[in-house]
């Protein structure tokens, strides 16, 4: 049976004002697949993810995600794209923000499944308090059980790790390692080390450049990650 490819860029390129941020970037990613994407800040990462997710447009080049361009109805029922820094309503609670996503994407089963993901990701003591209140860590879990309720088959997480505690990092994992399990490909951004011992694949970039697609296993690529020069400044963890 041939696998069936979930995403794939060819020759693509960002510029901004004379700044090569991505630089000629071709990959095939294949369903059921869990990347990560290590680099230092400014590495091209987070343009990768906006462009694959429809946020940015590409100076050149082209990317297909189940076979349609970012932005297109197929690419959004596919993508589900949880950025670095949440984006969260002023007035809704965490269980009026879920409830919306659900709503706008058709997901019948949110009420059931809602309660046992926001225990997981320990908010469900939190279900009617305002995020715009919170700490960037449980801001951080907010926009995340926004992003898996509803359905997927690529999830693109900007460093998602940024701000939470051992548990809640833990949480995260196990949930990234369910949604290939089921089926869907998961491409995270990330500082974080201890995810190369669950992800099949590590690209590595470095200004721009792929200088690494391999195994995520390989000393190459746990080399790249404990010499990432950039670091996260992160926020106290919740």
């Amino acid at each position: 049976m041939s696998q069936t490819h979930t995403l794939v860029t060819e020759s693509l390129e960002k510029h901004y004002e004379g700044v090569v941020a991505l630089h000629d970037f071709s990959v095939t990613v294949d369903e059921a697949e869990l990347v990560t994407l290590v680099g230092h800040n400014g590495s091209g990462k987070s343009t990768l993810l906006g462009i694959v997710s429809g946020m940015l447009e590409p100076t050149s080049g082209r990317v297909s995600i189940a076979g349609s361009p970012p932005g297109s109805m197929v690419a959004r029922a596919a993508v589900s794209y949880i950025p670095d820094n949440p984006v969260l309503y002023d007035d809704l609670s965490v269980w009026e923000h879920v409830a919306y996503v659900a709503a706008l994407h058709g997901t019948d089963d949110w009420e059931a499944r809602t309660p046992e993901l926001l225990e997981r990701l320990g908010l469900w003591e939190r279900v009617d308090d305002l995020p715009s209140r919170f700490s960037r860590g449980l801001r951080q879990k907010t926009m995340l059980a926004i992003g898996l309720i509803r359905p997927f088959s690529l999830l693109l997480l900007d460093e998602p790790f940024v701000g939470l505690d051992p548990q809640g990092q833990a949480a995260i994992v196990e949930l990234m390692l369910e949604a290939v399990e089921s089926g869907a490909t998961v491409i995270a951004s990330t500082h974080q080390q201890t995810l190369l011992a669950h992800a099949s694949r590590c690209i590595g970039l470095h200004d721009g450049e792929t200088i690494f697609d391999g195994p995520a296993g390989s000393d190459e690529a746990k080399h790249l990650m404990s010499a990432d020069i950039g670091g996260t400044a992160g926020a106290p963890p919740d």
